[in-house]
């Protein structure tokens, strides 16, 4: 009973607050005042106010309580490593993985650095270009120097 009469009068005060801040023109502000000092009046009338209530003296209402603090505790704890560690063991692996293929290049000719195509030997060059001239060479080619070199700094 005196929990309602509180959240009552903390209502009304709150409103009157409000009527003022917007005689004064922001109303903005005494709208959100206004939002404010209606959530207790809400509690109140759906009886969220006795269930704290009885929640307050009850032992098992407190454990309870003390077992969902845990669990977040450890949820928590297990969200701050995993974000230390970059993330779960799955993006772990693939980060690992593609850390070997950037150190190991499968192809000789990707770790040979050449950024002119004509510089290249016959060894380097892929099977199946033909010699054409640099105006005949399609964008593709021109490409193929840069994966080399992205492949090579393991990008």
């Amino acid at each position: 009973m005196i929990a309602e009469t509180v959240c009552s009068a903390v209502a009304a005060a709150g409103l009157g607050i409000a009527a003022v801040t917007a005689y004064r023109k922001r109303f903005l502000a005494a709208t959100r005042l206004a939002a404010y000092s209606l959530l207790p009046l809400g509690l109140v009338m759906t009886g969220v106010v006795d269930w704290l209530a009885d929640t307050a003296f009850s032992p098992t209402a407190w454990a309870g309580f003390g077992v969902l603090g845990l669990s977040w505790v450890l949820f928590s704890t297990t969200r701050a490593v995993e974000r230390r560690r970059g993330g779960t063991r799955k993006e772990r692996r693939a980060a690992r993985g593609a850390q070997r293929e950037a150190v190991a290049p499968a192809a000789p000719a990707a770790s040979a650095p050449s950024l002119d195509p004509a510089a290249r030997t016959p060894a380097t060059r892929p099977a199946g270009r033909s010699r054409a001239p640099e105006s005949a060479k399609s964008a593709g080619d021109d490409f193929s120097d840069i994966e080399a070199i992205l492949k090579k700094h393991g990008i």
